[in-house]
């Protein structure tokens, strides 16, 4: 069957994307790695450019664990192990010895009773909220939240929903004070670690709200929290905003294994109900591979270099070097929005400029992210650099003075 006039208008919206600048545009392909040695942190090459070799500023492996030598060891042990996939659905044969050890050992980490592991972040936060919204729910969320959070209310089917402004807990309480009456159950989502800013939600601030309210609701008011940025880059002992805010347990947190643990994979941690209730009832979970045993051994060794002695010693220098490259941005007389998170966003504010700068680091070796509109609001264009633990300190100032050049 022809399918010429699907592909001419498919053809024709891309090219609408480019005319507006907004399209993602070709992808860089990695080809070769090298690890960091020496003053020199790891180095990327991509298809197309030769023996140049880059920095990345845009990943968000923010303690460099995918490179370490004793994860990628674990990986390959359980590959000869088990081999290389799971080889079906979890509650067919597809549940190994490493995904149950994982997940007791993500529990014990955050402190809570049980855990459950997805195939990636975006799909557990999407199989975490759908389950739980009922026609008798209030969903309550921050306007700048994560497109997975956006979409999983797309698919839930509440009662009804607020937005509030970011970070507006005066409107936030307003809005559960909204539901009262209206729903037996208030649900209240954030991201913890807002990724295209770097800044984070009060998470004390939100469960003293939602706790102070919770009587009125018949099934609670519950705070549920997107974590996957900032559980292993931020906090003390990188137990992310939780920690860093010094709050109580969030009802709900949701993280990910593809970020600061360097692996793959998403995770929900709460209490043993919760767990039980999402293994029966989210899609995701029940009728899609998980991630590989091998992929769930490689991120147990690395929470658990997290949770040493050498992992305090990588958030230390993460945050040394997150200052550095900040700071460096404000002596050149460019915007940024402070904060200790690795991301350290470069508000440009304009489309050009930021596609402009983002060419000139690329050609000379840097590889950073452009965001523009629609990824981020209209007059928020920014360039967002990730630093990670595995830079170093001439890592950064080489990017620095390449963005001296344009300042």
């Amino acid at each position: 069957m022809p399918h010429d006039r699907l592909d001419a208008a498919l053809s024709a919206h891309v090219a609408g994307l480019k005319q507006a600048g907004t399209a993602k545009g070709a992808e860089a392909v990695v080809v070769s790695t090298s690890a960091p040695e020496g003053e020199r942190g790891p180095r990327f090459g991509l298809a197309g450019e030769g023996d140049r070799q880059f920095i990345r500023m845009n990943s968000n492996s923010y303690l460099g664990m995918g490179l370490r030598g004793d994860v990628i060891r674990a990986e390959e042990a359980t590959v000869a192990r088990f081999g290389a996939g799971p080889g079906a659905v979890r509650f067919i044969s597809g549940t190994y010895e490493t995904h149950v050890q994982l997940e007791q050992r993500l529990a014990a980490f955050h402190g809570r009773e049980a855990s459950m592991i997805l195939s990636a972040a975006y799909v557990t936060i999407m199989g975490t909220i759908a389950p739980l919204v009922t026609k008798e729910t209030v969903l309550i969320s921050d306007e700048l939240n994560h497109n997975c959070i956006i979409n999983a209310m797309r698919l839930s089917r509440p009662a009804s929903k607020a937005i509030y402004p970011h970070l507006d807990y005066a409107a936030l309480e307003k809005a559960i004070e909204g539901a009262k009456g209206n729903a037996k159950r208030a649900v209240v989502v954030t991201d913890g670690i807002f990724s295209m800013r770097g800044d984070h939600a009060e998470v004390d601030r939100i469960m003293e709200i939602a706790t102070r309210h919770d009587d009125a609701f018949e099934d609670n008011c519950i705070v549920v929290v997107d974590d996957s940025h900032g559980v292993g880059a931020f906090g003390a002992t990188g137990r992310g905003t939780e920690e860093y805010c010094d709050s109580p347990p969030v009802d709900i947190l949701v993280g990910t294994l593809g970020k600061a643990f360097g692996v793959n994979g998403g995770y929900v941690v709460g209490s043993g109900a919760l767990v039980d209730f999402l293994r029966e009832s989210t899609p995701m979970y029940i009728y899609s591979n998980p991630i590989t045993p091998a992929e769930a051994a490689a991120a147990m060794k690395a929470v658990d270099v997290l949770d040493s002695p050498v992992g305090l010693a990588l958030l230390e220098n993460l945050r040394t070097l997150t200052q550095r490259f900040q700071q460096g941005l404000i002596d050149l007389g460019f915007e940024t929005i402070p904060g200790d998170h690795p991301v350290v966003p470069l508000m440009l504010r304009d489309t050009d400029r930021t596609h402009a700068t983002v060419k000139h680091l690329y050609d000379n070796g840097v590889l950073a992210t452009g965001l523009a509109f629609p990824v981020v609001p209209r007059g928020d264009e920014e360039i967002r650099f990730q630093v990670n633990a595995d830079h170093t300190a001439g890592d950064i100032d080489a990017v620095l003075a390449i963005l001296a050049e344009v300042a």
